[in-house]
């Protein structure tokens, strides 16, 4: 590839979780092409900026795009090249001129219950105690939870995971929330022999990963999509370098789902692709009008987006 004189800008928010993604992107762009010049490029989101707002609020969801249009925004005007996401919250309808130009190598999508360690009965969600507390701003995890155990109690929880976890640690209601696996880890944060450990965990606190059968995580969950101009050849030659094949056709056969639904980051709906060779399962649940419903399908891994297809066509039944 031919060195450029203008330095490939790589635009992010500027989240702790989000700059680590960004700097990830950035370290592997730098080693595949390490005769190009790379910059980060920090851009503040509507979803920054509602930080202290909840997510869902009754009667209306929020719009979509809160944590990606301002970077698409760049893209467009050609003041960035590449826009890394955590892909669970780019909507599946894209502006137009842009694409996912790469998707990275997936992390573990599973979703992991944090937990003080003095909470009575505590080990598992099937533990904790009757009538517990348990914060989280989604609606997907706070469906599953009560359809798990019905007789929890959940609220709402803001702020980044340090935040979260000082919350948890202080507060006297509190009993656990649940955090993405992916997102802990790349925070540094690890599960050692249950405890949770990390610079800015608390003391007390516990965890332990969900299974997918017991809290399906969302559409994307644990993938790092990377957002650019579709006519642009010379950044099309660097996502092709920097996608991951399988972990691209699993999320695409998530987010087909949910644009079948006709949903967003906000809607109560789970759904993972597992992958076997040239096999694709895709698993889903869904609540919506408060109604549970599971589906799941078999399909090959290349027609991810039919396999989406069908298993929104087994939720509408």
């Amino acid at each position: 590839m031919v060195m450029s004189e203008r330095p490939v800008i790589i635009a992010t928010r500027g989240s702790a979780l989000a700059l680590a993604q960004a700097n990830h992107v950035f370290d592997e762009c730098r080693r595949l092409f390490p005769r190009l010049a790379f910059e980060i490029k920090i851009i503040k989101t509507t979803g920054d900026k509602l930080e202290t707002a909840a997510l869902t609020q009754a009667g209306h969801s929020l719009p979509k795009g809160l944590f990606t249009k301002e970077l698409e925004v760049a893209l467009l005007r050609n003041q960035a090249d590449l826009a890394v996401h955590s892909l669970k919250d780019v909507p599946t309808e894209l502006p137009g001129g842009l694409g996912i130009g790469a998707v990275c190598q997936r992390a573990d999508p599973r979703d992991v219950l944090v937990f003080k360690v003095d909470a009575e009965g505590s080990g598992s969600l099937s533990q904790l105690a009757e009538t517990a507390l348990v914060v989280t701003s989604s609606p997907r995890r706070k469906a599953q939870l009560l359809s798990a155990r019905p007789d929890l109690r959940v609220e709402d929880i803001r702020g980044n995971v340090p935040t979260r976890l000082e919350k948890l640690a202080e507060s006297e209601d509190m009993t656990a929330t649940v955090l993405a696996a992916a997102g802990l880890e790349r925070l540094n944060f690890k599960i050692d022999n249950g405890q949770l450990i990390g610079d800015a965990v608390p003391d007390g606190l516990m965890a332990v990963k969900l299974d997918t059968d017991l809290m399906l995580p969302c559409a994307g969950q644990a993938a790092v999509g990377i957002e650019v101009r579709s006519e642009d050849e010379r950044i099309a030659s660097i996502c092709s370098r920097l996608n991951h094949f399988n972990s691209r056709q699993a999320v695409t056969a998530e987010r087909a789902l949910l644009s079948e639904i006709g949903g967003g980051c906000s809607t109560p709906l789970g759904t993972v692709a597992t992958i076997n060779g040239e096999k694709m399962i895709l698993r889903a649940v869904s609540f919506l009008d408060d109604v549970e419903r599971r589906a799941e399908a078999a399909g090959d891994i290349r027609e991810p987006e039919q396999l989406g297809v069908e298993v929104a066509g087994q939720l509408r039944v």
